[in-house]
């Protein structure tokens, strides 16, 4: 039995070589497994499940075969990618979690989260992510017109972007006392996320326990992933793209 966890691709169109290595993973590593984990930020953006791009397509078709092997498909939602709906994942077999979501890990209790409502400290992008989780906003902007769904998304990104070169990095990355409040409040001694893009296995406290917080990595130069296994300890490892 084997569980696998995965993050932070980004999938777009200017990216093929993310492309061909989340499609050689799918074939080699996630066909046949008992579970796989997308926790957020798989595509660079989501306007709705009504667009069908070919590499949304592409995708799609490589991840249903994948659920049809009887791998268990898991889609949490990220700060790019928050419009996934149920159709996409009817479409792919895929379960779609709540953000945050506990799940018994082969005995041990384990929260998952997408990792951006972690980042405290970076109160301008915490109002934002209100904004866009609201699901009246969000209702309202799916009701628009693809096109300008797609140039707002081109805006977004501008703009976060821009906003991102002019931080800190300790504003970016999680904050310590919201960890141990999150992993405290829903009673577990291990967390595994992404977002931050600094893949790293932490030891820390949790309700006067010793914990672990995982953090899985980003695609952008290296395919990363987490396997656990019953009765092993969760394996974090990289590839070169």
């Amino acid at each position: 039995m084997t569980t696998l966890f995965i993050s932070d691709l980004h999938l777009e169109e200017s990216r093929p070589d993310i492309t061909n290595a989340f499609l050689g993973f799918l074939e080699e590593k996630a066909r046949g497994v008992e579970q796989l984990y997308i926790l957020g930020d798989f595509f660079e953006a989501w306007i709705g499940d009504d667009e069908r791009t070919p590499l949304q397509e592409q995708i799609a078709t490589a991840l249903r075969a994948v659920s049809d092997s009887g791998t268990r498909l898991f889609l949490m939602h990220g700060n790019r990618d928050f419009l996934i709906g149920e159709e996409y994942c009817n479409r792919i077999g895929a379960t779609l979690l709540d953000d945050p979501t506990v799940v018994d890990l082969y005995g041990t209790p384990t929260l998952l989260m997408h990792g951006d409502s972690l980042c405290t400290a970076d109160v301008e992008y915490q109002k934002f992510r209100t904004n866009m989780r609201n699901p009246q906003w969000q209702q309202m902007i799916l009701q628009r017109p693809l096109a300008e769904r797609q140039q707002m998304a081109r805006q977004l990104r501008e703009i976060s972007m821009a906003k991102n070169q002019g931080k800190e990095e300790f504003i970016m990355d999680v904050t310590q006392d919201e960890v141990v409040k999150e992993m405290e409040a829903h009673g577990v001694q291990r967390l595994i996320h992404g977002h931050t893009h600094r893949p790293a296995v932490h030891e820390l406290e949790a309700g006067g326990k010793p914990a672990k917080r995982i953090v899985l990595g980003d695609w952008g130069e290296n395919v990363w992933w987490l396997e656990v296994e019953p009765e092993k300890e969760p394996v974090l490892t990289k590839q070169p793209l």
